[in-house]
């Protein structure tokens, strides 16, 4: 061989070399590259499930919190709520949050104020549930015109003006919680009338009540037995938050002074601080715990919904991915 062409096949064989080490090095950096962005969201996913785990079971702390303090509040309560002392009285050991304009004990009156509170909120929650489920399984169930019809009366009820029907209702009706309730729970349960709609369609074509239906098992039977196990995993989370939104409610409405003065709430301490002098004379221990309780308490509830939504979202997830 010529010892110049020798040279050349050398020095291309080394280019060469040369070429594909600068190749390899441009593609190896890409492959680790790829994997990081997956490890940063599978453990960003980790961090965010765990303060939402963290939230979720301070939420239950709290409520657990505030239903024994509804449930037993002779327990906490220092004084009976109808026991009178000196008026307009600032914190002191004897009262640690003072006394209201007729000298009871506001940190007693705040202790029994739970009672009616959570009472009225779920209570309220328990009839809008209720009505919801029956309808959206009647809905969803049967279908064709009755569906048509009941999804109809939904969209009416949905586009009603909730406060200013209750405002009504409380002004020409003698203000009391067994109004109140009735009319909290017949006015918020359109949404849970949708959901339990839209997952009855889904559980009706499922092999097992189709079997049932070939095996001559009533409408009834079927509902109550096979579809309605089923979907309370996604009715927690609505009554929780139905929950929540009637306590707000029934706080405004005794703030305006619609609900019944005899039965003391959160809302009607508000009230009667607003009313007879707690704004003007600045007695920040009479108007701010009834309100810093009912955020309270209203966020322990909604932690809680959210944190049954997210649950019910991941078994969905897990149920398709099975399927």
């Amino acid at each position: 061989m010529n010892p110049e062409t020798a040279h050349i096949e050398g020095t291309s064989i080394k280019e060469n070399r040369a070429e594909g080490h600068s190749e390899k090095q441009l593609v190896r950096p890409e492959t680790p590259g790829l994997s990081v962005p997956g490890r940063g969201t599978f453990r960003s996913i980790q961090k965010r499930e765990g303060v939402l785990g963290k939230f979720n079971r301070g939420g239950i702390f709290l409520l657990a919190f505030f239903l024994f303090m509804a449930l037993f509040p002779s327990l906490l309560a220092p004084y009976a709520p109808d026991e009178r002392f000196t008026p307009y009285e600032e914190p002191s050991r004897e009262h640690f949050l003072g006394t209201n304009d007729i000298g009871n004990d506001i940190l007693s009156e705040l202790v029994y104020g739970a009672r009616i509170s959570m009472t009225v909120g779920f209570a309220a929650a328990l009839i809008s549930t209720f009505i919801g489920t029956a309808i959206g399984l009647c809905a969803g169930y049967f279908r064709g015109a009755l569906d048509e019809l009941l999804m109809g009366f939904t969209d009416v009820v949905l586009i009603i003006p909730k406060i200013p029907l209750i405002i009504v209702l409380g002004a020409f009706l003698r203000p009391s919680i067994w109004v109140l309730v009735p009319v909290l729970g017949f006015l918020s349960w359109e949404s849970t009338a949708r959901v339990t709609r839209s997952k009855t369609l889904q559980l009706r074509e499922a092999g097992y009540v189709k079997s049932a239906r070939c095996m001559g098992f009533s409408s009834s039977h079927i509902m109550t037995s096979d579809i309605f196990p089923n979907i309370v995993h996604i009715l927690l989370p609505k009554f929780m938050l139905a929950t929540a939104s009637a306590m707000i409610s029934e706080a405004s409405l005794s703030f305006l002074g619609l609900s019944d003065i005899s039965m003391k709430s959160w809302g009607s301490m508000l009230s009667f601080a607003f009313f007879r002098g707690g704004f003007i004379r600045d007695m920040w221990w009479w108007y701010l715990p009834p309100g810093i309780c009912i955020t309270l308490c209203v966020m322990a509830i909604a932690l809680i919904g959210f944190g049954l939504e997210t649950e019910e979202e991941k078994y969905s997830g897990e149920g398709a991915e099975a399927a």
